[in-house]
């Protein structure tokens, strides 16, 4: 799993690559904290490379979710593959978090 993050001032934006599963989840998780604990809590995750996420990974973009709420930002999820939606759609994140 790879996170590619950059802030262009008005947001920030990171890339997510790969899988986030069992064996992921402890990076992605770290590989995330700046994301949870910057100065600019407006954030898109660019999901285009996002593979799959286990239920691990639902709860780390769930407590990502709750950071940016308490900062007052906003959150989405962008170009996301079928597969990974269709997981976001079932467990009723799609409900939770903005997806477009």
């Amino acid at each position: 799993m790879e996170v590619t993050i950059t802030n262009d001032g008005t947001k920030t934006r990171a890339v997510l690559k790969g899988r986030v599963d069992t064996t992921t989840v402890e990076g992605f998780q770290k590989d995330i904290v700046p994301l949870m604990e910057g100065e600019n809590p407006d954030i898109e995750l660019d999901c285009s490379d996002l593979d799959y996420t286990s239920s691990q990974g639902l709860r780390i973009f769930l407590m990502l979710q709750k950071s940016v709420i308490a900062r007052g930002g906003k959150m989405v999820m962008a170009n996301m593959k079928s597969q990974v939606k269709e997981v976001f759609d079932i467990t009723g994140f799609s409900n939770i978090i903005k997806i477009i």
